[in-house]
């Protein structure tokens, strides 16, 4: 089994890192030089047709692309401790909410890593006012998660869950590209304290 994945600051493969920090599960990442564009190449790409990271190929030889479907085929193999909800009520919660992390959160944060930060820029051709008009997108997303945390502990409930990962490697990023998280926000400014204590969060 072989995990193709990339160091910080990419947000993608430091999600299932943490993920299998969390279950326990040692399994070293085999690393995709992104800087020579490897992940580009015919044979990653045979791999992963839309050349992203990260992939996992089993031993059968199939792949698995997108993080969440690799958390996922982890958790169907290692079910303790659960990240993705323990009940029927609790997964779709986890569902809803990694869904939201990712269109109302993290989507505002990849339009501005696109289209307004310069290093793309050499990548891909920028709508510089589209990319900055992200800011207040993602500030707006900041407000909507700091009340939705006034009432609990973790993004889906009371237990930390793969929403907590999508979230705190989404906000992570957003910081290292230069979107700052609100620190009037002190709800988020917890959750974000508390998820990055734990041991996982260096992965």
């Amino acid at each position: 089994m072989i995990l193709y994945g990339a160091p910080m600051p990419a947000p993608n493969p430091r999600r299932v890192r943490i993920f299998l920090a969390e279950k326990g599960i040692d399994l070293p990442e085999t690393p995709v030089d992104m800087m020579k564009r490897e992940h580009k190449s015919p044979d990653y790409r045979a791999k992963n047709s839309l050349g992203q990271i990260p992939t996992l190929e089993l031993d059968c030889g199939a792949t698995i692309s997108e993080t969440v479907a690799i958390c996922r085929y982890f958790e169907e193999t290692q079910p303790e401790p659960p990240l993705f909800g323990k009940t029927a009520l609790e997964k779709a919660h986890v569902d809803m909410w990694i869904r939201r992390i990712e269109f109302v959160l993290m989507s505002p944060v990849g339009n501005y890593w696109r289209h307004a930060h310069p290093y793309t820029a050499k990548l891909l051709t920028q709508y510089k006012d589209f990319g900055e008009s992200n800011r207040e997108a993602y500030a707006n997303a900041q407000k909507w998660l700091d009340r939705e945390l006034a009432c609990r502990d973790f993004i889906a409930g009371h237990d930390y869950t793969m929403a907590d990962i999508c979230a705190l490697s989404t906000v992570d990023f957003a910081t290292w590209i230069g979107l700052e998280l609100d620190p009037n926000h002190a709800n988020l400014a917890a959750w974000r304290e508390r998820v990055s204590a734990r041991p996982s969060a260096a992965a």
